[in-house]
């Protein structure tokens, strides 16, 4: 216990806000973020464009939508977390509905995002600030490999799938242990990756939408799409006892 408070202490001067986390593979928001990725290329596979996914993200509330953040933190970058997830996590087929091979073949071509200068966007050297994103003209080869069909996803479809999994995910987190309580998996959610802050985390959104409610969305995109979004036990458990998360 002492060198938790030890860390807590370093991270407060530095001016954070911190939790504690268990030592698994991803911690919390990567863990969390990883099944949210691997639906961002499933919507791809789905048809769903690149402007279109960060548009819906953004309009949801994220700060960034999920390409543009793919192409700021780079997309070697997020390959690798991809790989070491899949290979050194637990989460099994929650993890599974996406298409890996889609930012591994950008990675072969050297679209690595901003610090390449092209990655799912192009970034010129010239290009002046607040200027419009343009979409890299050369991944739209790396697309038709991808693209089965366009399944006209909605943009209520394109949020709630790719967000349910970040939720269903967190929800897994409190149930095994690895974050304390839904309190700081709403911190470490608005903190750690932007989840909007009004509405307040993955907990407080499935409060505010109904245990219930939530699940039943999930079970129907299982049914649709397959068992990656099965919810968790804690989620079934809190709907069928009507049960929140915060009960203030």
């Amino acid at each position: 216990m002492f060198y938790i408070a030890a860390a807590m202490e370093v991270g407060s001067r530095q001016g954070k806000t911190c939790i504690i986390v268990k030592d698994v593979a991803g911690f919390f928001v990567n863990r969390s973020l990883a099944p949210f990725m691997s639906e961002v290329t499933a919507c791809v596979t789905d048809g769903v464009g690149l402007e279109q996914l960060d548009k819906a993200m953004k309009s949801f509330g994220m700060p960034v939508g999920p390409i543009t953040l793919a192409d700021e933190v780079g997309i070697d970058v997020s390959t690798h977390v991809g790989k070491f997830m899949q290979t050194k996590s637990d989460l099994g087929d929650r993890l599974a509905g996406g298409n890996p091979h889609l930012m591994s073949k950008m990675v072969e071509q050297g679209f690595l995002g901003r610090k390449s200068g092209k990655g799912f966007y192009l970034y010129p050297k010239d290009a002046k600030k607040g200027a419009p994103k343009v979409i890299n003209p050369e991944v739209a080869s790396v697309l038709k490999e991808i693209v089965k069909e366009d399944k006209k996803v909605s943009i209520e479809d394109i949020q709630m799938r790719i967000i349910s999994r970040f939720v269903n995910e967190a929800a897994y987190c409190v149930q095994d242990g690895i974050i304390r309580n839904p309190t700081d998996g709403d911190i470490g959610s608005v903190f750690g990756i932007g989840f909007p802050p009004f509405i307040g985390g993955p907990f407080r959104m499935v409060d505010h939408m109904g245990a219930q409610k939530f699940v039943d969305m999930m079970l129907r995109y299982r049914d649709a799409m397959g068992p990656q979004f099965e919810p968790c036990q804690l989620l079934k458990d809190h709907a069928a006892q009507n049960k929140k998360f915060h009960p203030y």
